[in-house]
């Protein structure tokens, strides 16, 4: 048997989150990009630029992926165990490779860029071993790292993706009420996170009735566990007075949104109450300074000011902020869009950005907990758009 080293295995219907025109109109600018790099073909491997190229969200099982983008062709290379589900979900062409022989991806990946070429790769994701078969197999005459060119390009977000990101914030809001609906004293974590998480997948269905449905997720944290904003859910039982971190995730056909409040079990004692205005006056003064013009160091040298003020600053943990677009924030970081002394950019329209303080006080302390607030911001002409809708605060949020 005579067999392929790859082929093309394209049947179905083509179902993408956005028109044919918002694909071709990013690979425009992309290919500018490439333009004055002299970049002749890019080989993208991460699961944010192919899913932002080309709508195909892969996932890999040990198997690698790519989108090469010619000045002329737009291919994604799947494994041959997703047969033709990749074409259905990919905007331009695609090649399957097969496992007869180690390598095959190579070769198709060859099979588009040819050899001797200007290649441009992603630094931040390539391992070196993958870098290695890359020169192997298509002996570029040179390599280009255009992680970061391709991420200025994400953090600019067209009125299609703003769209969809809005509707996942409110799909997150969902989420966030399903959850302050099933808190109780004695629930477990488990069970309010798995109420929220429901919630949204069900409100993504009737929202998206064509979508893909995968990887949203809720983490509540209680008591001590609320110290870290990433900490995993548990089975741990909610008691009175707990603090509560309440943090909705749900995806879109691969954009992210978040939803974040902190919360109380039926009561809240003074100190807590103390820590927990603090950080919603932080937030709230926060979310007043992003606006066109403003870096994100200045934002966040003013948000430490205000801590700092009242003797707070050093219960920060991260920073203030950060883009929110395709697989942001938990799988591809727009990391020059984030509010942190140490990035300069500068705001502009169409960015979208979160504002999210959070405060650690270590336990035993008075207050002791993790407070936190998180709204998504769309930053327009003249000023902000909060599509977030679920409260923050006291007056909302000490529930059962």
């Amino acid at each position: 048997m005579d067999r392929p080293e790859f082929y093309r295995f394209h049947q179905g219907d083509r179902i993408l989150p956005f028109a044919a025109s918002e694909y071709e109109a990013r690979l425009a600018k992309l290919r500018a990009i490439m333009a004055a790099c002299g970049v002749d073909a890019c080989v993208f491997t991460s699961m944010h630029n192919i899913a932002y190229y080309s709508g195909f969200l892969y996932c890999a099982f040990g198997r690698p992926y790519a989108l090469v983008v010619t000045p002329t062709d737009t291919v994604t290379i799947s494994a041959g165990i997703d047969a033709a589900q990749p074409w259905r979900r990919c905007h331009g062409d695609n090649i399957t490779y097969t496992d007869w022989q180690r390598h095959n991806y190579w070769r198709a990946v060859r099979s588009v860029t040819g050899v001797g070429k200007v290649i441009g790769f992603e630094g931040d994701h390539l391992s070196l071993v993958q870098k290695a078969l890359l020169d192997e197999f298509l002996n570029p005459a040179s390599s280009r790292d255009i992680t970061a060119d391709t991420m200025r390009q994400r953090m600019h977000k067209s009125h299609a993706e703003i769209a969809l990101i809005r509707s996942g914030a409110q799909v997150a809001d969902v989420g966030g009420y399903a959850i302050r609906d099933t808190i109780k004293e004695g629930a477990r974590e488990i069970d309010v996170a798995m109420a929220g998480r429901d919630a949204m997948e069900l409100e993504i269905a009737k929202r998206f009735p064509d979508a893909e449905y995968r990887d949203s997720w809720v983490w509540f944290q209680s008591g001590i566990n609320t110290d870290g904003a990433h900490n995993p859910v548990t089975a741990r039982k909610l008691q009175r007075g707990d603090i509560l971190s309440l943090n909705t995730f749900p995806m879109i056909s691969g954009y992210y949104t978040a939803l974040e409040r902190t919360l109380f079990v039926g009561e809240v004692d003074d100190a807590s109450l103390k820590i927990w205005q603090a950080n919603v006056g932080a937030h709230e003064y926060g979310m007043n300074l992003l606006k066109p013009g403003a870096s994100c160091a200045a934002v966040t040298e003013k948000i430490n000011a205000f801590f700092a003020e009242r003797d707070l600053l050093q219960y920060r943990t991260f920073g203030y902020g950060h883009s929110f677009g395709v697989l942001s924030h938990y799988y591809g970081r727009e990391a020059g869009l984030e509010l942190r002394e140490d990035i300069d950019t500068v705001l502009e329209p169409g960015m979208v950005i979160s504002m999210e303080p959070m405060l650690t006080i270590a336990d035993g302390q008075p207050g002791a907990g993790g407070y936190r607030e998180h709204d998504i911001l769309v930053i327009t002409e003249d000023g902000n758009e909060n599509i977030t809708g679920y409260p923050y605060g006291p007056d909302f949020n000490v529930v059962g």
